[in-house]
């Protein structure tokens, strides 16, 4: 029985062993560097297998381009208003499901819906009514494809108009709602 205890670890141990494979090198050489030794073979570099190039941030390029190019409809970031409004005109609703499309299709994407009012009206309603026009472009978003997780709405109501004179054309242009992403 002792016999057996002592040679069972032993067995064990030769149960572990193994034998190189095919993908495995052989050990490598030594080399004698005594004086009056004569060289053995002469060294071999070891061939590596090439390591084939992959860029990671090519779909990211291709989406930012997205974003920038004056031909793709995403760079086109703002909409417009009638007087005390806040539904989406039709001419409008591509635009807003080809931004949902974007957060889809980029879900670290995230987006900035910024709603602003003309002058007229108090600051408190304008206030309301920039909230109310950025929270019909981010329900529209999400209802397209985007998440609710990547929208962030403020508004600025009067406060950062893009023209500062006093007539129904400069008004029109401030009656707006700005898409502005802030990562990709």
């Amino acid at each position: 029985m002792r016999a057996i205890w002592i040679a069972l670890p032993f067995a064990a141990l030769a149960a572990c062993s193994s034998t190189p494979s095919q993908d495995e090198q052989p050990p490598a050489g030594v080399e004698d560097r005594r004086p009056g030794a004569k060289p053995s073979a002469q060294p071999q570099p070891v061939k590596q297998p090439p390591v084939a190039a992959v860029d990671l941030t090519a779909g990211k390029r291709a989406a930012l381009s997205a974003l920038t190019d004056p031909a793709s409809i995403l760079s086109r970031r703002s909409i417009y208003y009638e007087f005390d409004k806040y539904d989406i005109k039709d001419e409008y609703k591509s635009l807003v499901e080809a931004h949902a499309r974007y957060l889809r299709d980029n879900p670290r994407a995230k987006m900035l819906i910024q709603g602003n009012s003309d002058e007229r009206g108090s600051r408190e309603y304008n206030l309301g009514l920039g909230e109310r026009r950025g929270n019909s472009v981010s329900s529209a978003v999400q209802a397209n494809g985007g998440s609710g997780s990547q929208i962030m709405v403020t508004s600025y109501g009067e406060e950062r108009p893009t023209c500062t004179q006093s007539n129904e054309d400069c008004w029109a242009r401030n009656r707006r709602v700005e898409i502005i992403y802030t990562a990709q």
